[in-house]
């Protein structure tokens, strides 16, 4: 059995080894929040995004914002004081 596999930052992560940090319906906060983790030195992805046109992303909650496991706490910190920053 083959493991999933995703590209983040050009580096190959399994899929068993990333954890969702936050779910979003809309692409442009999810891309945000991507951002915010990578600039604290967080490596981020994006996941279930459909198309890069706004309005064709209809899903509710699909769109997952993926970390390794490791940077899990960190990143869920970083998130939280951002909530409370706004």
């Amino acid at each position: 059995m083959q493991s999933k596999t995703a590209h983040i930052n050009f580096k190959v992560c399994v899929m068993d080894d990333l954890k969702t940090v936050a779910t979003f319906s809309d692409p442009m906060l999810a891309s945000i929040a991507e951002g915010l983790l990578k600039s604290n030195g967080i490596e981020a992805g994006v996941f279930g995004e459909v198309s890069s046109y706004p309005s064709f992303n209809v899903a509710e909650q699909n769109i997952e914002l993926k970390v390794n496991a490791e940077d899990y706490e960190s990143a869920l910190s970083i998130l939280a004081a951002s909530d409370k920053a706004e």
